[in-house]
């Protein structure tokens, strides 16, 4: 999957290890990195929604549009789709088989 970043801090944070320790901590760090691994490696978002551990899901209210996957908690990875159009499904939601490219927006503790 294609992977983007909505800015160049977040990138270093995702893509470089002392980045991600220094923000997230020795264990965040690397769950973090697992992460970004499991996304670029899928085709679609799919194979990301049939990992338990990560938990990945469509987030509701004010976050409407965005998803989310599991890191160390509280901490999250939030993104938003990338292709565009989004591919939707004919009734409606979003077709995970369709979306082969994302937008990371933030780490954050969403609780």
């Amino acid at each position: 999957m294609l992977v983007f970043f909505k800015t160049k801090k977040l990138q270093k944070i995702c893509s470089e290890w002392g980045h991600a320790r220094k923000h997230l901590g020795t264990k965040g760090g690397r769950k973090l990195q697992q992460r970004m691994m499991e996304l670029k490696a899928a085709e679609n978002l799919s194979d990301i929604s049939r990992l338990p551990p990560a938990r990945c899901h469509e987030l509701t209210g004010d976050r409407a549009g965005q998803l989310s996957v599991d890191l160390d908690h509280p901490y999250r990875l939030l993104f938003i789709v990338g292709n565009n159009p989004r591919p939707e499904l004919e009734s409606g939601g979003l077709d995970w088989n369709g979306v082969t490219a994302i937008e990371i927006i933030e780490i954050a503790d969403t609780h």
